[in-house]
């Protein structure tokens, strides 16, 4: 169990307000951005299907988090997915990228507008340009929560998320979501990946537009 200060009231002192200057290995997925060759490969009940994707993210900073003595800086999401050429929405998804420096943890929490939520976690320093983070089913702290039919039919047990900032400015992540379907014996790999191209720079947080003004 992690060692916590016996105060756990007191806030930092003299806090950083620019949330980009202190993303650690986030901060090169701050902005919008565009992914053309997204890769899905989903269950379906003859088995395994591949569907490309197109995907548009936009991270945003947020002002600095505090709870207590603990301090996170990070990137608030949303993303929208169609298949190409088409309007309909094929995936999406909110949330936060989470850096808490005292520990070097990287956190990412996710909502899909079907009923689930996952929040994982994993290590990484300062100048890290490769991470991976990870949710288990039943787990205390970093885990994943599903309405009761997703837990019926496709209980996801893991989650995991591998991310990559690349020298051309670029970003790739790959995803592999774990699920127990029912009627199957053999746990299914429900994987996703793209690389993202910034199309447009983030905005600055609102306390760094305030002190900057």
């Amino acid at each position: 169990m992690a060692q916590y200060p016996e105060d756990i009231y007191s806030e930092p002192q003299n806090i950083d307000v620019d949330t980009l200057a202190n993303l650690g290995p986030l901060r090169g997925m701050a902005g919008i951005w565009e992914g053309q060759r997204g890769l899905d490969v989903k269950p379906k009940a003859e088995g395994a299907k591949q569907q490309a994707y197109v995907e548009r993210i936009e991270l945003q900073p947020i002002d600095p988090q505090t709870n207590g003595p603990q301090l996170i800086y990070g990137l608030r999401y949303h993303t929208h997915v169609v298949k190409p050429a088409q309007i309909k929405t094929y995936h999406e998804q909110v949330g936060y990228w989470l850096w808490e420096p005292a520990t070097g943890s990287v956190i990412h929490t996710l909502t899909i507008p079907r009923a689930m939520v996952v929040m994982a976690e994993g290590k990484a320093g300062a100048d890290a340009t490769e991470f991976e983070l990870l949710a288990s089913h039943g787990a205390e702290n970093f885990g994943i929560r599903s309405a009761p039919f997703l837990d019926y039919a496709f209980k996801t047990v893991e989650f995991r998320i591998r991310v990559r900032i690349n020298g051309d400015g670029s970003w790739s992540y790959e995803e592999d979501t774990v699920l127990a379907i029912r009627g199957q014996s053999e746990l299914f790999h429900h994987t996703d990946g793209n690389t993202l191209t910034r199309i447009a720079a983030p905005t600055p947080n609102p306390l760094a537009r305030k002190v900057a003004a």
